[in-house]
């Protein structure tokens, strides 16, 4: 009788067919996803190495170029179209179509910039106005920064939506950045060390990060997140006339220390300048007790965010699904 040839992996089942081999299938899907990984990590600084030689306009114009004609390609596009027909239900192909070229356009110079954020930020407060940055918000700064409290500050993916917690940071406000680390760790390495010399303290979005952000908080900081994008664990506002799921954060943050809440964002204006505009401090809702309505103050905020983005659609970071 002849036994199981021992040179196949796995086993054989009832009627003598091998049996897969999941554990191996695992394994090599792991050791496929460290090898892609690799590549992409590498890929990464090569193409962050080469921005780095070119200056920041044309760095930023390049890609602007590139990602104008590959993102309508790419499925994320379809994610685009969708959400703009259903925030813009009244406007026509033509209109979503052209709006999506410009949010391209504004991802790839987004990208084309960070390799100089530095440089990019140029305000003077002895000549202010004549650079890149333009911006009429430094006594709101100023204000923050001397009032002896935290503040909380809510910011969207608009424009180049790295830039207030630069301006933060560049105003003397000690302050903390709440980010997504991305998945590929070379990656998430060369962004770190481009961001930390520039924005204070940086907090992932992990598990512990609500008791880093506490921290912050209890230490006087500044502490800035983007609330625009899909959270799970949220509670529900409607965002375009249509119901989804947002981080409370800022909210919760808020009814726990009573601290100013404030919201800035980027336009971005011809000539390759910035400005920056600032709102607040905002006065949210409040229940019954007096203290901070969370669910109310989480809709207030994504208000503020719909209102900026109807007035810079194209500038906005369309292919992310907000409405799940």
């Amino acid at each position: 009788m002849v036994g199981p040839d021992p040179t196949i992996s796995g086993q054989l089942d009832r009627d003598g067919r091998v049996k897969p081999d999941h554990d191996g299938m695992r394994a090599f899907k792991r050791q496929l996803t460290l090898y892609a990984d690799r590549i992409v990590g590498r890929l990464v600084k090569w193409i962050f190495a080469i921005l780095r030689r070119r200056d920041p306009d044309r760095a930023a114009d390049f890609c602007g170029g590139v990602a104008r004609r590959i993102g309508p390609w790419l499925p994320a596009h379809r994610i685009g179209q969708a959400n703009l027909r259903a925030a813009f239900p009244d406007k026509d192909s033509a209109w979503i179509e052209k709006t999506l070229r410009e949010s391209w356009d504004n991802l790839g110079r987004v990208v084309g910039e960070y390799v100089h954020m530095s440089r990019i930020w140029d305000y003077d407060p002895e000549h202010p106005n004549t650079g890149r940055i333009l911006t009429d918000e430094i006594p709101m700064f100023e204000m923050l920064r001397d009032d002896g409290k935290p503040a909380l500050c809510f910011a969207a993916h608009l424009a180049n939506w790295e830039l207030p917690a630069i301006a933060a940071a560049a105003h003397g406000l000690p302050s903390a950045v709440v980010y997504r680390m991305p998945n590929n760790k070379a990656v998430a390495r060369e962004i770190t060390r481009i961001r930390a010399p520039l924005m204070g303290r940086l907090i992932r979005t992990r598990n512990q990060a609500a008791l880093e952000m506490a921290a912050a908080l209890d230490r006087g900081e500044h502490l800035g997140m983007l609330v625009d994008q899909h959270f799970s664990r949220g509670v529900d506002v409607t965002f375009f006339g249509r119901t989804c799921k947002a981080n409370p954060s800022v909210a919760r943050l808020a009814r726990r220390y009573d601290c100013p809440v404030v919201g800035v964002r980027v336009v971005r204006l011809p000539g390759r300048k910035f400005r920056i505009l600032a709102e607040g401090p905002f006065d949210l809702p409040r229940d019954a007790s007096g203290q901070i309505d969370v669910k109310q103050a989480t809709q207030m905020i994504t208000g503020v965010v719909e209102r900026w983005v109807r007035e810079n659609p194209g500038q906005y970071l369309w292919f992310h699904r907000r409405w799940r």
